[in-house]
């Protein structure tokens, strides 16, 4: 079995989004910096109210999922749907816009610690204009996988197979298979996952260090892997924490336009078309 290296590292770029929220964009800076068939991943982390209380007023999507997962803090989800969905610590939200969505994403505190990630998978040409649907996931539900030097894998989709012992993960998709774990080493901790190489994959570090081969992955950076069927990682002196992110490519156009993605721009413009018209559900 060949083991992954990290082909390309780069930091997550800070930024605005929604009503002014200050993030980190992990993946999407640029339409060229995308991970078929992800789009877009952001990571909102701080202890100020004022880096996040605008939140995400209502908003459109066409087109991709959104997956979101809270590590701190609490967010209320609202759709055009009727639903309600409240994120608390560990809780995993998985939104098939489809067709259309509009929705909103909004702090429910005024101080304290909020932190998180929205993930943003595409959907193949086929389902894009099916019907939206949205899932709250408790972190009780998430499978919670200890490793045996003292770390942990929260596993948020896809399956792991892991010392003759199998997992699933709640989010399943036939089309991308995507990967998704939280992973937390103790210090000098090592650990190998499988990873299929039909799968693109990032690694992203967001405490302490752990290393990929003889390659440190800092805080605040992300790694673009390069082929293999395993990953090998090993913790830094102080631990570290990292979320792997790995799907099977569509290899397709992707066309953008914010909260639209679909595959031409034709398709855009009826998007953009639907939304000011009331049609985009």
């Amino acid at each position: 079995m060949a083991s992954r290296t990290i082909a390309t590292s780069y930091a997550a770029l800070d930024t605005r989004d929604g009503a002014g929220v200050r993030l980190r964009r992990v993946l999407g800076q640029r339409p060229d910096q995308r991970l078929d068939p992800f789009l877009m991943m952001d990571h909102f982390a701080s202890d100020e109210a004022a880096d996040y209380l605008a939140g995400f007023p209502d908003h459109p999507h066409r087109g991709f999922e959104t997956i979101t997962y809270m590590l701190d803090g609490h967010m209320l989800h609202r759709d055009h749907m009727g639903n309600e969905g409240h994120l608390r610590p560990g809780d995993l939200q998985w939104m098939t816009a489809g067709r259309g969505v509009i929705h909103s994403e909004m702090p429910q505190q005024e101080a304290g610690r909020m932190q998180g990630f929205q993930i943003w998978l595409n959907l193949p040409a086929a389902l894009k204009m099916q019907p939206a649907r949205y899932q709250d996931i408790a972190a009780a539900e998430l499978p919670r996988v200890p490793l045996p030097g003292g770390g942990e894998l929260v596993l948020l989709a896809g399956h792991l197979r892991l010392a003759d012992q199998h997992w699933q993960g709640p989010i399943q998709s036939p089309h991308t298979d995507p990967f998704i774990a939280d992973i937390r080493l103790a210090a000098g901790e090592r650990l190998t996952l499988p990873l299929p190489s039909t799968l693109s994959a990032l690694l992203y570090g967001f405490e302490g260090e752990i290393s990929v081969g003889d390659h440190m992955l800092p805080k605040g950076q992300s790694a673009l892997l390069g082929d293999g069927d395993t990953l090998s990682l090993t913790a830094g002196n102080q631990g570290g924490r990292l979320l792997v992110l790995a799907g099977r490519p569509l290899n397709e156009p992707v066309v953008q336009y914010g909260p639209f993605v679909m595959n031409t721009q034709a398709e855009i413009e009826r998007a953009i078309m639907d939304y000011r018209a009331g049609k985009l559900v």
